[in-house]
């Protein structure tokens, strides 16, 4: 019986010393993993690569609207990219048709375990706002817009100093001293881009025309290209658009017009991305220059913070053109000339330097255009 009761004793204790060394081994590996990875970023790259995942929900425009949407998109795939991320694992997006796929598309992505979901434009404002008062564990950022929240983080761009530069570059190439600006929906981020647009130009020539039109969406090519129709018949030869996808319409009347006509000189300022490949036609290309706002960075510097435990949560982000956060495009070196290059670069550096400071509303480019 005794010995029985030494025999039960010794097994006992040789299973509790068995858990407690399985224990210690897997807290020193679990240990060592963290250890690693919050000492380098190597080492946060590939823990973070299994343990971080990014999303994004598009406004209405699509992943595909060769401007705002498809920046992001990129962004974030050459965040992927970096992390030895694939598609539907590690990242993703969910497009939205219309407003009301918002926040479905967003709660999706959470269910999905996101740890970081994007909201691309300011349209998606409310949803983010609902979906991160309903998830506080999670991150969430929005584009060209504040929300207000600890877990969001607000991702702004100045717009209106890289359009004062495209409007530089408009009033310095027209020949008809006539200019378009179609907008996507009228509102007060748009307006920026109208009123920096409008400051640059008549900058450069106070009495220059310029014709202001909205398509009410950042969708529909066919509007953007009848706005378009009209504005160039009435004499105008530079349009900068800022309408997203709507956009698309403009650049393929432009491309029209010169197919039909060769020699005509007639230009388009794209907006977002470098959007030189969108005026290609023949041996031409009508795309005088871009408006480039590096959505793409901007995504790929916010899932970085996240990945490594620094995410932004209720900070309010400005990329601008002093850290390159917003440029003007050089691709179309035919059209964009030396001389139109040496202007914008002049004028850039008196915003930068506070020589100048761009109107981002109506009320401060009438203001603005006063003391011309």
């Amino acid at each position: 019986m005794l010995k029985n009761r030494k025999f039960i004793l010794l097994f006992a204790l040789l299973l509790s010393l068995g858990l407690v060394l399985a224990a210690c081994g897997g807290s020193d590996e679990k240990s060592s993993g963290n250890s690693e990875g919050e000492g380098s970023s190597e080492g946060s790259s590939e823990e973070g690569s299994s343990d971080y995942t990014v999303g994004m929900v598009t406004d209405e425009g699509g992943v595909d609207d060769k401007s705002f949407n498809q920046s992001a998109w990129e962004g974030l795939q050459a965040w992927g990219e970096e992390h030895d991320l694939s598609k539907a694992h590690g990242f993703d997006y969910a497009q939205s048709e219309d407003e009301s796929d918002y926040l479905p598309n967003m709660t999706r992505l959470v269910r999905n375990d996101y740890d970081l979901v994007f909201g691309i434009g300011f349209l998606l404002e409310d949803a983010i706002a609902e979906i991160a008062e309903q998830n506080p564990d999670n991150d969430f950022a929005i584009v060209d817009t504040v929300v207000e929240a600890p877990n969001v983080a607000s991702i702004t761009f100045a717009e209106h100093e890289g359009s004062f530069l495209t409007g530089v570059a408009a009033a310095m190439k027209t020949n008809t001293d006539k200019l378009g600006f179609i907008g996507g929906v009228d509102s007060a981020l748009i307006n920026k881009f109208e009123s920096g647009f409008v400051a640059g130009a008549k900058s450069v020539n106070p009495d220059i025309v310029i014709d202001i039109q909205y398509v009410g969406n950042f969708s529909s090519a066919a509007d953007g290209k009848l706005i378009a129709t009209r504005m160039y018949n009435d004499g105008a030869d530079v349009i900068y658009h800022s309408a997203g996808a709507a956009g698309n319409g403009v650049f393929a009347q432009a491309k029209d017009l010169k197919q039909k006509d060769p020699e005509r000189e007639i230009y388009v300022i794209g907006v977002d991305r470098d959007q030189y490949e969108e005026g290609a036609i023949g041996d031409h290309n009508v795309t005088l220059t871009s408006m480039v706002k590096r959505v793409d960075t901007s995504v790929i510097e916010v899932s970085n913070q996240g990945l490594n435990g620094e995410f932004p949560g209720g900070e309010v982000l400005v990329f601008g053109l002093e850290d390159e956060g917003i440029g003007i495009a050089e691709t179309n070196e035919e059209a964009y000339t030396e001389e139109i290059a040496t202007a914008v670069n002049e004028w850039k550096e008196k915003i930068i330097n506070g020589d100048v400071t761009v109107p981002q509303t109506h009320d401060e480019l009438k203001a603005f255009e006063e003391e011309l």
